[in-house]
């Protein structure tokens, strides 16, 4: 999958490595995994937290961001998404902002945001809250139609809800948290 813009490439006083997060192994160009990286600015622990110091760096050093990232072959890199916003579906690991960026694209959707809809047999659905544009009658099939021919079949998205706007921070990042529980009040009868 394409990347929306590179972040560029990395101060040169820092190391970098992209890991695997599941075996802590270093991955190759183009593969994506966690950011760690590691230098002089790299914080040295919180104080007084040892244990998210421990999960945060580990004994070389090395920061562990959160971020799941591919370096390209030229050394610049892409952010995908943070890793604890992976939707988990039926083991398989689902970026929301690359199924955000493609709804976002569709030209009678206004905005949208992806979340993680809770599922018993598959852990977790691909939700999406749309915002229609002004007079477009857009349908939750037509949503999921779009989404499934840009992406493998384990990335589709399984439930739509329209709504009159996406909740937001004052930074513009989407607040996904609240989404979910917006979904799981709507209940099952509404979607």
């Amino acid at each position: 999958s394409k990347a929306y813009g590179s972040v560029g490439k990395l101060a040169s006083h820092l190391q970098a490595k992209i890991v695997d997060p599941s075996t802590g192994e270093a991955l190759g160009p183009g593969q994506r995994g966690e950011l760690w990286v590691r230098g002089p600015l790299v914080m040295k622990g919180y104080v007084g937290d040892d244990k998210a110091t421990a999960e945060t760096v580990d004994s070389q050093g090395w920061l562990k961001t959160g971020d799941l990232c591919y370096f390209n072959e030229d050394g610049f890199l892409y952010i995908v998404d943070r890793l604890k916003e992976l939707i988990k579906y039926k083991g398989y690991q689902v970026p929301p902002a690359e199924l955000e960026h493609i709804l976002q694209s569709h030209p009678g959707i206004a905005d949208a945001a992806v979340i993680g809809y809770p599922d018993e047999d598959a852990g977790q659905l691909p939700m999406a809250f749309i915002v229609r544009q002004p007079g477009s009658n857009l349908t939750r099939q037509q949503v999921i139609d779009y989404v499934a021919k840009h992406v493998a079949p384990y990335k589709k998205v399984r439930r739509v809800a329209f709504v009159n706007a996406i909740p937001k921070s004052p930074a513009g990042k989407i607040l996904r948290r609240e989404l979910v529980q917006q979904a799981l009040s709507m209940g099952a009868s509404k979607l």
